[in-house]
C-alpha cells in the first residue's frame, strides 16, 4: 500500500510537468449531454510490418479510443501489447512541440518561418562553399510511401544522393543475398500464406515478440498440421510453440543451413525436376555441401548434433511445401549477405520456391522500412530500385552506417569533393547504431544539425550534451515538430509487400507538420519547390496557425504509379487502395484474394484483386 501511494503521487508530480500536455478537445467539444461529432478513421498500426488494421474512434478531433479491424485479413481483430497502446502516439505526451534551436545549451523556441529561413539559408551556404554532397539526409522508415518518394526527389534537386534510411541497418543484408538469389530483395509470400505450408523453419525470427500477429498464421498452420522448427540461440517465446528447438551458437547459420542441404542432397530428397528446371548452379553448392559440412564439420561450428540436423532436414523434407522465416538474428552479423543467401538457397534445393506455402517470409521491422526501401532515399538507387544513368550525379551517396565517417575522415580520404557539414535526421533516431562515441564527435563536428521528429528524440539530448574543446564554435542545432503518421494521410507497405491506405486520424498536434509539407516549404525557400512538385496537385492547409502549401498526397502517389514500371507499383491507384481497405470484409484469409463484390463509393469491381495490390501490380488501374 505504501509503495503504490508512492506510485500515485509520483504520476500526479509527474503530470505538471512541463514535457508532459495532454491533447485538449477541438473547439466544439461535447458537453455533459454527450451531443458532439463522432467519425471512425481506419488507418494502419506503426509499430511493425505486419500491417494490423484500426478503427480509430475520434470525439470532436480527439482520438478516444480504437478497435482492431475484424475484417482485416492480416489481423482478423486481432491486437498485441503494441498495437493496443497505438493511441499513445496520437494524443500528445512527450511531443516535440514547436520548433527549437540549440543556444548556450539550452533549446529555445523558434517561429516556423525564422527556423526555414537559418536552416535553408545554412544549406544554401554548405551547398556553396564545400558542394552539394556535405549534406547528407538520414531519413525515415516511418514515412508513408509518398512522403518517402518526396524526400528522395527532394534530395536530387539539391544535387547529391547522400541519403539513406533504417534499412541500411536492419535488412541490407538481406537485399544483397536474396537479390542476387532471384533478383530483388524482399519477401517472396505473405503471412497469411503461411497457413498453407506444410513446414516451417524460423531462424533468426523470435515472432512472437517481434511480429506477434503474423503468429496467428503460424499457429492456425500448426492447427493444419504444419510442422515449425525454431533455429535461435536463445529459448524465445516463439520457440515454446515449435514442434523442434534447435540451439546453435551465434552466427553459424550457414554452416547449420548447409548441414541440412547435406542431408537432404545425401538422401536424394532435393527437388531435382524444380532444380534442372529453374535453378543455375546448384551442381556447385551441391560440391561445396558434401566437400565441406558434414556431419562432424557442421556439428563443430554450430554445436548442433547429428540427430538434430537430420530430423530437421527430414520434416523439411517431407513436409513440402515448407517457408523460412528470418528476421534481424540472420541480418545483423558481419556475413549477413551469406546467411540470407544460404537460406534461398535451402528453398531452392527443397523446390519451395514460387509457390503457394513456400517461399522467404523476411519480415521487416518498422511499418514501412518496405514502402520507403522501394520508393524512397536510398544512396545507391532511385524509386523503384531504378540505376544511376550517366549524368546524373553518378555517384552512390553516403549509407547511414557511415556518415560518421564522411564527417570525420580527412579530405583525401573520402570519395565525394568535401566532408559532410550539414546533416538531417528526418525521423531517425541514433540509438539504434553503434559507435556511439564517434557519433558524438561528429555531431560536434558538424556546421548544421537538424532534427525533423515528432520527438526530440536521442539525438537531441546528444547535440546538446557539453563536450570540453570539441564542439564547433559555429555549429547550428534546430529540432522541427513533424506529425505522426496518424496526423496525415498515405499508402504503406507491409513485409509482404502489400499496400495499404491510411486515412488521417487527428489533425497534427501542437505546432507540427506533415513530412511532406515541411519538404514543400524548405524547397520553396530553396527556389525549386515549384519544380518539384509540378505534377502534384497543390492544395493550401492551415497548419499551427498559418497557411502552408501542401503536395496532395493522393496525386504523388498517383506519379508513383506513372514511373515505377521496375517492380510494379503502377497498378496502385488511391482510388483501387482505399477502396480495398472499405473492402476488406471480400478478401479470403488464406488466399487473400477478392470474392465477387462492388465497392459501393466508387463502383470499382473488386473481384480477383489480391489484397493490398502487392507489388508486382502491372498495367494501371483500369487494366486492373
Amino acid at each position: 500500500l505504501r509503495r503504490s501511494g508512492i506510485g500515485a503521487g509520483a504520476g500526479l508530480a509527474a503530470s505538471q510537468l512541463s514535457l508532459i500536455r495532454p491533447a485538449m478537445a477541438a473547439e466544439g467539444a461535447p458537453t455533459t449531454d454527450g451531443k458532439g461529432k463522432v467519425e471512425v478513421k481506419r488507418t494502419v498500426c506503426t509499430h511493425c510490418s505486419v500491417g494490423c488494421a484500426i478503427d480509430a474512434v475520434v470525439e470532436n478531433g480527439v482520438w478516444t479510443r480504437h478497435e482492431p479491424v475484424f475484417d482485416s485479413p492480416i489481423n482478423l481483430g486481432a491486437h498485441c501489447a503494441k498495437g493496443a497502446a497505438i493511441r499513445e502516439h496520437g494524443h500528445g505526451d512527450h511531443r516535440l512541440r514547436y520548433p527549437m534551436k540549440l543556444v548556450n545549451g539550452k533549446y529555445t523556441r523558434l517561429s516556423w518561418d525564422v527556423a526555414l529561413t537559418e536552416i535553408t539559408n545554412q544549406m544554401k551556404d554548405i551547398q556553396k562553399t564545400s558542394g552539394p554532397d556535405s549534406l547528407f539526409m538520414v531519413a525515415s522508415s516511418k514515412s508513408n510511401n509518398e512522403q518517402g518518394y518526396l524526400l528522395r526527389k527532394f534530395m536530387a534537386f539539391m544535387g547529391t544522393n547522400n541519403c539513406d534510411h533504417q534499412a541500411r541497418i536492419c535488412h541490407s543484408t538481406t537485399v544483397a543475398g536474396v537479390a542476387n538469389t532471384w533478383g530483388y530483395g524482399a519477401m517472396t509470400n505473405s503471412y497469411n500464406d503461411m497457413r498453407n505450408s506444410k513446414s516451417a523453419i524460423y531462424i533468426g525470427s523470435n515472432a512472437a515478440e517481434a511480429h506477434p500477429v503474423s503468429m496467428l498464421h503460424m499457429l492456425a498452420a500448426k492447427e493444419a498440421g504444419c510442422k515449425m522448427i525454431v533455429v535461435d540461440p536463445r529459448y524465445t517465446r516463439t520457440a515454446a510453440k515449435a514442434d523442434q528447438y534447435v540451439r546453435l551458437r551465434s552466427g553459424t547459420d550457414v554452416a547449420f543451413l548447409f548441414g541440412l542441404c547435406y542431408h537432404i542432397f545425401k538422401n536424394g530428397w532435393e527437388d531435382k525436376a524444380y532444380i534442372d528446371d529453374r535453378v543455375w548452379g546448384m551442381n556447385k553448392v551441391k560440391d561445396e555441401v558434401m566437400t565441406k559440412w558434414n556431419p562432424q564439420n557442421v556439428e563443430e561450428v554450430t554445436g548442433v548434433p547429428e540427430a538434430e540436423m537430420y530430423q530437421a532436414a527430414h520434416t523439411l523434407a517431407h513436409n513440402r511445401p515448407g517457408t523460412i522465416v528470418w528476421c534481424m538474428g540472420q541480418t545483423q552479423h558481419t556475413i549477413g549477405n551469406n546467411m540470407t543467401r544460404a537460406s534461398c538457397i535451402l528453398q531452392l534445393a527443397l523446390g519451395n520456391v514460387g509457390k503457394e506455402g513456400g517461399g522467404a517470409n523476411i519480415f521487416r521491422g518498422h511499418d514501412n522500412v518496405q514502402g520507403v526501401t522501394d520508393l524512397g532515399p536510398n544512396p545507391d538507387s532511385l524509386p523503384g530500385y531504378y540505376g544511376f544513368a550517366d549524368g546524373m550525379m553518378g555517384a552512390k551517396g553516403t549509407t547511414v552506417s557511415r556518415w560518421i565517417d564522411a564527417v570525420l575522415e580527412k579530405k583525401e580520404n573520402i570519395a565525394q569533393a568535401n566532408p559532410v557539414k550539414g546533416l538531417f535526421f528526418w525521423g531517425h533516431a541514433p540509438n539504434s547504431q553503434t559507435r556511439g562515441l564517434d557519433m558524438k564527435r561528429a555531431m560536434d563536428a558538424l556546421d548544421l544539425l537538424v532534427v525533423v521528429d515528432p520527438y526530440p528524440t536521442a539525438t537531441a539530448a546528444m547535440a546538446a550534451m557539453q563536450t570540453e574543446g570539441t564542439v564547433n564554435p559555429n555549429r547550428a542545432v534546430y529540432l522541427l515538430p513533424a506529425s505522426t503518421q496518424f496526423e496525415c494521410s498515405g499508402s504503406v507497405t507491409a513485409s509482404n509487400r502489400s499496400l495499404q491506405w491510411r486515412e488521417k486520424v487527428i489533425d497534427p498536434l501542437f505546432e507540427s507538420l506533415p513530412d511532406h509539407v515541411i519538404m514543400q516549404a524548405f524547397a520553396d525557400k530553396l527556389g525549386f519547390g515549384d519544380e518539384m512538385s509540378k505534377n502534384h496537385t497543390m492544395l493550401t492547409t492551415k497548419f499551427a496557425g498559418k497557411e502552408w502549401r501542401e503536395p496532395q498526397i493522393e496525386s504523388i502517389l498517383e506519379e508513383i504509379n506513372k514511373g515505377l514500371w521496375t517492380i510494379g507499383y503502377t497498378g496502385q491507384s488511391p482510388d483501387r487502395l482505399k477502396a480495398h481497405m472499405r473492402n476488406m470484409h471480400l478478401f479470403d484469409v488464406r488466399t487473400l484474394r477478392a470474392r465477387a463484390g462492388v465497392d459501393k463509393e466508387t463502383g470499382y469491381d473488386m473481384s480477383g484483386d489480391y489484397f493490398g495490390l502487392p507489388w508486382p501490380c502491372w498495367g494501371n488501374p483500369d487494366m486492373k
